[in-house]
């Protein structure tokens, strides 16, 4: 593993907004809608947390309608595995009442 790698992956889970963002993760694919009102940031910050992690290479999104869902990648460094395995999983990360998929809103 490049070190460039190894230091952009550190710097990433070296954030406790992350941390928790990387949780809601570990129970599968999150909306972005989502994490706003779990980290209880405004979703410009929330943008930044995932940015980084996806930098990184520790997370993957895919378009749904105008919204993003985030998922770990299921092929993860050996550095990462071991991060991750530390980390326990978040409940409550699932659509809230202003969420994408109220409404109808979701496109898939």
């Amino acid at each position: 593993m490049e070190n460039t790698l190894i230091e952009k992956q550190l710097k990433a889970a070296a954030d406790l907004n992350r941390i928790k963002l990387l949780a809601c993760m570990k129970n599968g694919e999150v909306c972005v809608c989502d994490f706003v009102d779990v980290l209880g940031i405004s979703q410009p910050a929330v943008s930044q947390h995932l940015r980084k992690l996806k930098e990184a290479g520790i997370i993957t999104e895919r378009k749904v309608g105008t919204w993003k869902h985030y998922r770990l990648v299921e092929d993860q460094t050996p550095l990462m595995k071991g991060i991750l395995e530390q980390i326990q999983p978040l409940n409550g990360c699932n659509c809230g009442t202003n969420c994408c998929h109220v409404g109808g809103n979701d496109n898939e």
